[in-house]
């Protein structure tokens, strides 16, 4: 396993990260499973784990926390917030309202007394910076959080969050963690510079594209991932987006084939490969699924292969722009590009 250190913070967190969106309901994942997986994914030198509030609505933080539990001091622990947890208008967001009680729930139901990461799983329009920064500030004075980041930021919300942070004497984000994966490159064109600029560390998570580049998704058979059920427009070949993306894949592998790597090899590979990358978020269901993914841990892809991959997906491009999660809400709500 390679590790790396976690932007400017001095902690080395491992190449390869454990993602717990799967454990529980979205994954159907019992409790030992999770903890058979937390179990692999330690064994092979991943030491950071990542969650947040609304994976199962808490479930997966509850799995995570019993499966930590006697060995929480080796685990560099992440988990996020701001997504909405609920019916309740106030359950959500980046307010300091919201954000004391929700690391207060975060933290009973990992058993923990505080996480080393915190993340703000969203951009929240509604509240301003200095209402988010201070109360994250507070929260780290407090000891109930190490380091704060952010989460699917667009480029200009993570410079003006810095921004902030310096003019009004507060912490700053130390962390981003975008969607980044060869078939959804464009962060490459803005997130990436930037973050690098700024000395984030970033952890990016879909480096397999949702299982496009998995393996399971060939020309002439049928969809086997487990994001196809629940997710099928993204798999459905009636859309133009998923043509190119299949297209993309079967030139892919030819080209892993030729380099002697599975799929998953040439898709961790390739985003490990980028310097301004930390870690890539990994999220097995079963631990066959991390068993082939942790093949990748210390997959270095030649100069040639890169290329290749260039000639097939160019640089900063995303073949499937309308999947990602940070457009400006003005490019969604056509009143906000109004004069009223």
């Amino acid at each position: 396993m390679q590790y790396r250190t976690l932007g400017r913070t001095g902690v080395q967190v491992s190449a390869l990260a454990l993602g717990a969106m799967n454990f529980g309901a979205i994954g159907r994942t019992t409790q030992d499973e999770a903890t058979a997986l937390v179990d692999t994914a330690l064994e092979a030198g991943i030491n950071l784990i990542d969650t947040a509030d609304m994976y199962s609505g808490g479930e997966s933080e509850e799995m995570v926390g019993k499966a930590i539990a006697g060995r929480r001091d080796d685990i560099v622990l992440a988990t996020k917030a701001t997504m909405p947890m609920g019916e309740e208008r106030n359950h959500k967001g980046g307010s300091r309202r919201w954000l004391v009680t929700a690391l207060d729930d975060s933290l009973r139901r990992l058993g923990v007394d505080h996480v080393d990461l915190y993340q703000m799983h969203r951009w929240d329009p509604t509240t301003g910076d200095e209402e988010t920064l201070s109360a994250l500030t507070d929260l780290q004075r407090a000891g109930k959080i190490r380091y704060f980041g952010s989460s699917t930021f667009p480029a200009h919300r993570i410079v003006q969050a810095q921004w902030a942070a310096r003019d009004l004497r507060l912490g700053r984000y130390v962390t981003e963690q975008p969607s980044y994966s060869i078939l959804q490159r464009g962060i490459e064109a803005d997130v990436l510079p930037v973050s690098e600029e700024y000395g984030l560390g970033v952890l990016v998570w879909s480096p397999l594209a949702s299982g496009w580049l998995s393996g399971a998704v060939r020309r002439g058979q049928d969809v086997t991932t487990h994001r196809s059920t629940f997710m099928p427009d993204r798999f459905d070949l009636a859309q133009s987006a998923n043509r190119a993306r299949l297209d993309a894949v079967e030139r892919l592998a030819a080209v892993a084939d030729e380099a002697g790597l599975t799929m998953i090899q040439l898709a961790l590979g390739f985003v490990t490969a980028h310097p301004g990358v930390t870690s890539a978020l990994i999220g097995p269901r079963t631990t066959e699924h991390l068993t082939s993914q942790l093949a990748a841990a210390d997959t270095v892809l030649s100069a040639d292969v890169l290329d290749a991959i260039d000639g097939i997906v160019a640089p900063g491009v995303d073949l499937a722009a309308h999947e990602k999660f940070d457009t400006p809400p003005a490019l969604l709500d056509a009143s906000l590009r109004r004069r009223r």
